[in-house]
């Protein structure tokens, strides 16, 4: 009988870990701009976002978004009772008109809350949403960004590299002469400066990112792969250039999977 009880009060806890309970009133939202985390893949929203989060989120009706249909994915998944009709997004990528951006506040300077979601990960962190915040602070409204993942921040943790001084510089030129052009100024960097490089890669090139790192810096420059974070598909490994020639039959294929690219000394 003991066994079931402790069988029972297991498949409770799990139950339980599958969706928010709110044993407390649910928080009485700010006039902001909140800044809300969004998964790195097909993770659950549990496994990285906390309650608070949800929380907030179904108390707010405008979403300044990159994707429309994402960022009501993304909602359905962190409360399924919502009710997306009842929202309103401001859509916010490359092909938005930058002169309309400051409208998309007009809610939050009318009092009501207003929350960014970027497409994956934290708003503004190599994110056009960026361009909203900078927005808010220039017109005196509110800022307040929500714990969540980011691979930028969660691959040099991984990595071992030094996490005092780190730099994330977004796409590498695709051209092969530029970019090991790049790669040899960053690993410049490295050395000279002490401070640990990362960038980042369209998936379906990444096998090629790598074979041009590999064949561009130097044998004892260390390379962090840092693939699927938080994902089943995650794979974090921190080699030198030559271990990884050597045993690059091991990297597994990151053709579908982002990927962040960390360099150090």
């Amino acid at each position: 009988m003991r066994g079931v009880e402790i069988m029972e009060n297991n498949q409770k806890e799990k139950s339980e870990k599958q969706d928010y309970n709110h044993e407390f009133p649910l928080p009485e939202l700010q006039k902001a701009l909140y800044l809300i985390p969004v998964t790195l893949g097909d993770t659950p929203v549990m496994q990285v976002l906390p309650g608070y989060n949800h929380d907030v989120i179904v108390g707010i009706k405008h979403f300044i978004v990159e994707n429309i249909r994402s960022a009501r994915r993304f909602l359905k998944k962190v409360e399924k009772s919502i009710d997306i009709d009842q929202l309103t997004f401001y859509e916010l990528n490359r092909h938005t008109d930058r002169k309309f951006i400051s409208q998309y506040l007009n809610p939050l300077e009318k009092g009501q809350p207003v929350g960014i979601i970027s497409e994956a990960g934290c708003p503004a962190i190599a994110d056009p949403g960026a361009d909203v915040v900078a927005i808010a602070q220039q017109k005196g409204l509110r800022v307040i960004p929500l714990v969540g993942p980011s691979s930028i921040i969660m691959s040099v943790m991984g990595s071992g590299f030094n996490g005092q001084s780190f730099a994330f510089n977004g796409y590498l030129p695709v051209e092969i002469p530029q970019r090991v052009k790049a790669l040899k100024k960053l690993e410049t960097k490295i050395y000279n400066d002490d401070q640990t490089q990362s960038f980042i890669e369209t998936p379906y090139r990444n096998a090629k990112m790598i074979d041009t790192i590999l064949s561009a810096l130097k044998p004892q420059t260390k390379l962090c792969i840092a693939a699927g974070i938080t994902t089943p598909d995650e794979f974090i490994k921190t080699k030198t250039i030559e271990q990884w020639k050597k045993e690059k039959s091991k990297i597994p294929d990151l053709n579908k999977i982002p990927a962040i690219f960390v360099l150090y000394k």
